[in-house]
């Protein structure tokens, strides 16, 4: 039950099989043949409102989805990383913006060519299925963290999850970047910029993780992180 979700598993990352990963359904799913777009950072993808019309898989780099708020706040909503969907949905129109955080890459398919090639593949509808629920999943987990995670098991939660991550993609889990801005995590986390770096120097002076040219992050310490992060 959502109730019962720690802060951990609000961030937590775990593959499953024929999600968005790259899988025999992923090999077929038109995007092999898609345009390649390349981003800077900053750059968006589209904004909230436009109309619907394609689907976007993350080559490189990572996405930030997010909305603005009626008084003009920022609230990201997740991070796409490379490997993700976006703009799934039946929405005639895009309910978030997508900027790239970083100089990135994403191919794009038309969204009706997709759906067409689902109607007629259960693999890759079940796919896509699993996709949204995901997405649906992480919001509402993100409701937890933020609503009842300190600051500090907010922070030890999301590098938990980028750890997670990058143990899928590499050899080495314990070390990845952070491809998005401090500003960027807090608006995740519900957290002030100033806050995130204070959080992330404590870590670093608690001998959990080494930051090297403020980007980089080297976990020294897995299972403290981890019982930050619950």
């Amino acid at each position: 039950m959502l109730g019962a979700i720690s802060v951990h598993d609000a961030f937590s990352y775990r593959p499953q099989q024929g999600l968005s990963r790259d899988s025999v359904v992923r090999q077929r799913d038109g995007f092999e043949n898609g345009t390649v777009r390349r981003l800077r950072a900053k750059e968006y993808i589209f904004c909230e409102g436009d109309p619907r019309t394609h689907i976007f898989h993350v080559e490189q780099g990572v996405i930030a989805l997010s909305k603005v708020l009626g008084d003009g706040r920022r609230q990201v909503i997740d991070f796409a990383y490379p490997g993700d969907y976006i703009g799934l949905g039946l929405h005639g129109e895009y309910i978030f913006d997508a900027q790239a955080t970083c100089a990135a890459k994403v191919k794009c398919i038309p969204a009706s060519a997709l759906e067409d090639a689902a109607a007629s593949d259960p693999d890759l509808a079940l796919t896509l299925y699993k996709a949204v629920l995901a997405e649906l999943a992480t919001a509402r987990n993100l409701l937890v963290c933020v609503g009842q995670g300190t600051a500090m098991e907010r922070i030890a939660a999301f590098l938990v999850r980028l750890r997670d991550r990058a143990a899928v993609s590499g050899p080495n889990g314990n070390v990845f970047s952070l491809m998005m801005r401090r500003s960027d995590i807090g608006d995740l986390l519900g957290l002030t910029i100033e806050t995130v770096s204070r959080t992330l120097t404590k870590l670093r002076s608690m001998g959990v993780i080494e930051i090297v040219n403020s980007t980089e992050i080297h976990v020294l310490d897995e299972d403290k992180l981890e019982r930050l992060a619950a």
